[in-house]
This record gives structure tokens, C-alpha cells and sequence, in this order.
């Protein structure tokens, strides 16, 4: 008898641990669960504009590179800058700022300066100043600046200048005035021409 029951409590236990078995089984197959995550990117809008005429008004596009036509800077006095005469210095206003759709500040800096034809490169020589855009350039003008050289063919350093973008969207950045000076030197020949087209490069900055 004793045999007979310890048989009896040995296969109920091993059938207690088949049905356990199956029970932990469905248990884990149960669980099962997912996350999704998407994103979606837009890049921002940025150029540069400027203007001979004021600091609100007659904005273009001069990208030479993007077959523009460079600015012709208005000279004051422009009966003076047709007929220089070593000594002389004449002025002109260039206004830049970033357009509506610009979404980055940037700075500015002179990229360089190439000199085309005539023959009064090396007898004139040149600043170029950033002023208030409010501010006249002429010989009282005071500012930053950022670009000169010995020649029209030459440039000495290149200092930044910050550009803002607009305060609002679809609202034209702060403009900066660029002040350009151009001096004759003693060795000016008489009746020689020059013409010098300067670049500048804005660059964005992350805000």
C-alpha cells in the first residue's frame, strides 16, 4: 500500500509541472508591444541684397557670379571722380543687408577686390568703412573698418561686421552702410582710367 501511494503523489506532482509548464508558456507570448517616431526637417532660407540708393529703398541682387551685374557706386561729387587730380577723395555709399526670407544672422567680410581695366590701379588707393546706415560717408564718417589697400588691386586685412536677419518673419534684416573712400595718389596719370569691383561674402550663423 505504501508503494502504491507514493506512486500516486509522484504523478501528481509531474502532472502539476506539465500543466505549470503550459500555463508560463501562454504567459509570455502574450506580451508584445511597439513605439514609432518620425521627424520631419526644413531647411532654412538666406541672401544677401544691396543697394546704392539709401538704406530702405532699391534693393537687388549684385551676385556676379550668378550672372548680376555689380553695383556701380554712386561717387559724390561725381564731376571730381571724372577728373581726379592726386590729392582728391571722393566717397560712395553701398547698403547690405539680409532679405525677408532669411531665417540666420550672418556676418559680413570683404572677400577681395579685382581691378579691371586702366592704368591708375597702382596710383589709387582705397577704405572701406562700416557706418550706421543712417550716417553720411563722407570724410566725417566713423566706423568699422574693414577693408583698405595701397592700390586698387590690393587689399589689406578683412574684418567681420555682424548682419542681422529681420526682427519679424518675412521682414528684412538691420542694414549696414559700407563707406567707400578712394584716394588719388601723387603718381595719378593724366586721362588713365581704373575700375576695381570689390566682394563681399555674407556667411550664416547659427542663432
Amino acid at each position: 500500500m505504501a508503494t502504491k501511494d507514493t506512486q500516486r503523489k509522484v504523478l501528481a506532482v509531474l502532472a502539476g509541472g506539465v500543466v505549470l509548464g503550459v500555463g508560463v508558456g501562454v504567459t509570455l507570448a502574450a506580451w508584445n508591444d511597439s513605439e514609432f517616431a518620425t521627424g520631419t526637417f526644413t531647411a532654412g532660407s538666406f541672401n544677401l541684397e544691396g543697394s546704392t540708393t539709401s538704406a530702405t529703398a532699391d534693393y537687388a541682387e549684385h551676385n556676379v557670379d550668378d550672372g548680376d551685374a555689380a553695383a556701380s557706386l554712386v561717387f559724390q561729387l561725381p564731376e571730381v571722380a571724372a577728373s581726379m587730380s592726386p590729392g582728391d577723395v571722393v566717397y560712395a555709399p553701398f547698403w547690405v543687408r539680409l532679405d525677408s526670407t532669411t531665417t540666420n544672422d550672418a556676418t559680413l567680410i570683404p572677400a577681395g577686390i579685382t581691378a579691371g581695366t586702366g592704368g591708375n590701379e597702382p596710383n589709387l588707393s582705397y577704405t572701406v568703412t562700416a557706418i550706421e546706415a543712417g550716417d553720411t560717408c563722407d570724410a566725417t564718417a566713423t566706423g568699422t573698418v574693414v577693408a583698405s589697400g595701397a592700390t586698387l588691386s590690393a587689399q589689406t586685412g578683412a574684418t567681420s561686421v555682424p548682419l542681422a536677419q529681420g526682427a519679424t518673419a518675412g521682414t528684412p534684416g538691420t542694414p549696414v552702410q559700407l563707406c567707400f573712400a578712394v584716394t588719388a595718389g601723387a603718381g595719378l596719370e593724366q586721362g588713365e582710367t581704373a575700375v576695381a569691383t570689390w566682394e563681399f561674402t555674407a556667411t550664416s550663423i547659427d542663432n
